[in-house]
């Protein structure tokens, strides 16, 4: 079970991060969702090398997680793979809670798109990458 939820989380961030690489390249599609609003202003505004450093930081966790599930054999030292996949855990459950403010399930700005999304789709998925992420650990 530990291999199959490996291989679809390492999926999940491989998605991810090809959607940060566009993004960062100039991509347009659904960039005013993905970002936070305050009075209709974006909260920041990433630049490309940023965004692209969000990318890698994605791809890491997705060889991270491979490691962790046993596909990238014996090379580097399992304790690697075992504390980056706590980190990823821990990272993610944080992001899903929130600041308190724009983003995560306990955010008191509620009324933008990203909001919406964040509610529905964005801080769902990071509880979800926290909790598969933990289920492999724990394989």
């Amino acid at each position: 079970m530990a291999k199959i939820l490996g291989v679809f989380l390492a999926g999940i961030f491989a998605l991810l991060g090809l959607l940060h690489v566009y993004w960062a390249f100039g991509g347009k599609h659904q960039s005013e969702s993905v970002i936070p609003t305050v009075d209709g202003k974006l909260a920041f505004n990433p630049p490309p090398f940023l965004t692209l450093l969000v990318a890698l930081a994605l791809f890491m966790a997705m060889l991270v997680i491979l490691g962790q599930s046993g596909f990238l054999g014996t090379f580097i030292p399992n304790q690697f793979f075992y504390w980056g996949t706590l980190a990823i855990s821990l990272l993610f459950l944080l992001r899903a809670i929130g600041e308190f403010r724009l983003v995560g399930f306990f955010k008191t700005i509620r009324d933008t798109q990203f909001a919406y999304w964040d509610t529905w789709l964005f801080s769902p998925l990071c509880l979800l990458i926290a909790i598969m992420s933990f289920l492999i650990l724990r394989r």
